[in-house]
């Protein structure tokens, strides 16, 4: 059954859906059967992957109209990684779920349905702490969460790891922090501030591995394509490449206590 790791940050522009589509392809590459899930209205990992946002997905398969397994699309490019795709029909989503029957569990119910396909399934959250995050958080096992190298990215973790604190004495006992990923970081005196305050403060938490500013990565997007196909050789690729190593290190770890 594979693990179902929702990433979610309320704050925009933290590299948020960035880490979801090269995390979900790095994983992909060393051999994980991998889905991606968009659940952003935005749809930036659909068209990231290079796929159209006005296809079917994850809204058809909330509101009934759709089975995942109709939905969902293969890569063209990174073997072993799925995308359920996302558009901006989503937005709706989050003032129809609360009159839908079991509406906390929705996605759950949405996600359970095609967890033994896959190793692992990543979910790229909007970034809000609305009704529909709070449903990807009661489906998700754990929550990894992007920090952007600089204070105000700080400011608003509180809020963040309040709603998981509130869903795990109520709706999803089993979710679990993943870990925190430090993203956009430059080599310069406040960004190594943050990083050292992220690590003093939530400890072994904190992924080892920092995603350093690249303009390749910013790019990449455009092109339809992770950043390891757009360019190999590029400083993000090899930063990414290293957060799923460490992050499958992490995992078989856990597996095997």
């Amino acid at each position: 059954m594979a693990k179902v790791v929702a990433l979610a940050n309320q704050k925009g522009g933290v590299g948020k859906t960035t880490t979801a589509i090269n995390l979900s392809a790095s994983v992909a590459l060393l051999g994980k059967k991998v889905l991606l899930v968009d659940a952003d209205p935005q749809a930036n990992a659909t068209s990231g992957l290079g796929f159209d946002i006005n296809m079917n997905g994850i809204y058809e398969c909330i509101t009934g109209a759709a089975r995942a397994e109709e939905v969902i699309v293969k890569s063209p490019d990174v073997k072993n990684l799925w995308l359920l795709p996302s558009s901006i029909d989503l937005v709706a989503a989050d003032t129809e779920l609360p009159a839908m029957e079991n509406a906390h569990h929705v996605i759950k119910s949405v996600i359970d349905g095609i967890r033994d396909k896959y190793d692992y399934i990543f979910i790229d959250c909007s970034p809000s702490l609305g009704y529909t995050t709070v449903n990807i958080l009661t489906a998700a096992d754990s929550v990894l969460i992007p920090v952007q190298c600089e204070y105000l990215a700080l400011e608003g973790l509180s809020k963040l790891l309040s709603t998981v604190r509130k869903i795990k004495n109520g709706l999803n006992p089993s979710l679990d922090i993943e870990g925190f990923v430090l993203t956009m970081y430059m080599r310069n005196r406040l960004n190594n501030q943050v990083v050292g305050e992220v690590r003093e403060h939530f400890g072994p938490l904190a992924f080892e591995t920092v995603i350093q500013r690249n303009i390749r990565l910013g790019e990449a997007p455009s092109h339809g394509k992770p950043i390891m196909l757009y360019d190999a050789s590029a400083v993000g690729a090899a930063n990414y490449l290293a957060l799923a190593k460490e992050f499958l290190k992490r995992n078989r770890k856990t597996n095997n206590k």
